[in-house]
């Protein structure tokens, strides 16, 4: 009987999901950034690692910039696996230069730079005989940042730090504050004054600051800001379960279990647990949104992912100055970028907390 009205509760919170438009447009926007960001090498322009390929010759471009773009095959070929490929980009690239113009003669092609116009002579056999194959019209959609490179496709790369950096982070606060808050509350008493003083003394730091203290002693890259976001957010988790679990193990189906001699452990976890989700699932969709948040900053300060890689709060430091030197889309676009994602988390958060809501 129990577990049929605890299905039939969740039927009914997932119909009432489903009739909020506004809930299943930022579940099916999250869905597309999840997607981005694990295929972010297939889709983006620049598949090269980082999307760091640098054109000096045509940085700071307007979106929709376009330009005859000629590849020089490199000498050296190394093999790479479709998944390395698939999970870092291409590690060896061909060199690409911005051209006006080329000229076809019988042993050579000759092209006028985009840099300073002068031409510049290479062999046909450079290129197989077959030159045209290595010139094509180059489209930046998004523009190009100071260094040149495809903004769309740093973008997109960058979205993968941004999103998997919510999964982690959110995984870390979850393995810890759920065994710690279910025992503050099951437990009580000194255990449950201990766990408080530890959570209340981790609270009463600023989280930022916090962060980057963790950042610090475990050093800088891109695995370490994942984990020190997770470190800093299990508090949050903890008081929720802690308090949840006080009131649900005044029920009449906990106290039957104690009588039938059920260990603690079971209790806790098997029947206490189980139904306390829908606050701890929103709970999870808010953090999502801070550790989004979180590590945009760190990467501002220059203390979160580091260069080439790209991560959209390293993209708005690299480029806010020129808001005010009239290409206010190098920042604006990765601004736009965050906004939206953390949005559709708080929106999907407070639909899931509507539609979760039993007492309604």
């Amino acid at each position: 009987m129990k577990n049929n009205l605890s299905n039939s509760l969740w039927q009914l919170a997932i119909k009432k999901f489903k009739q909020s438009k506004i809930g299943v447009f930022s579940f099916l926007f999250i869905v597309f950034c999840g997607l981005t960001a694990v295929f972010c090498y297939v889709i983006a322009p620049d598949n090269s690692n980082s999307a760091n390929q640098m054109h000096l010759e045509i940085h700071s471009k307007s979106p929709g910039f376009s330009v005859l773009m000629l590849s020089i095959p490199s000498k050296s070929k190394q093999e790479q696996s479709w998944f390395s490929v698939f999970m870092d980009g291409k590690q060896h690239s061909p060199t690409e230069i911005p051209i006006k113009s080329y000229e076809l003669t019988e042993n050579q092609l000759e092209v006028l730079k985009y840099s300073d116009g002068l031409a510049k002579t290479y062999p046909l056999s450079l290129f197989k005989n077959q030159p045209t194959a290595y010139i094509q019209q180059k489209t930046f959609w998004f523009g190009t940042d100071k260094y040149g490179r495809d903004l769309l496709s740093r973008l997109l790369i960058g979205a993968r730090i941004s999103f998997f950096i919510g999964f982690i982070a959110v995984f870390i606060s979850l393995l810890i504050g759920i065994p710690v808050g279910a025992i503050a509350g099951y437990f009580g008493g000194k255990v449950d004054t201990f766990i408080m003083w530890i959570i209340n003394i981790t609270w009463s730091i600023p989280t930022l600051l916090l962060v980057i203290a963790i950042t610090l002693a475990l050093g800088k890259g891109f695995w370490q800001v994942f984990i020190a976001v997770g470190l800093t957010m299990w508090v949050e988790v903890a008081r929720v379960v802690r308090g949840q679990v006080i009131t649900t193990k005044q029920q009449q189906y906990v106290e039957a279990a104690k009588a039938l001699g059920f260990s603690d452990f079971r209790i806790i976890f098997k029947h206490i647990l189980p139904n306390i989700l829908a606050p701890i699932i929103v709970i999870s969709a808010a953090n999502f949104a801070a550790a989004i948040l979180i590590e945009s900053g760190l990467s501002f300060l220059g203390i979160g992912a580091q260069p080439p890689t790209p991560s959209w709060g390293a993209m708005i430091k690299n480029h806010y100055n020129y808001i005010i030197l009239g290409k206010p889309f190098l920042a604006l676009i990765p601004g736009l970028a965050i906004m939206s994602l953390v949005m559709a988390f708080m929106l999907i958060g407070n639909t899931l907390r509507d539609a979760l809501d039993v007492k309604s």
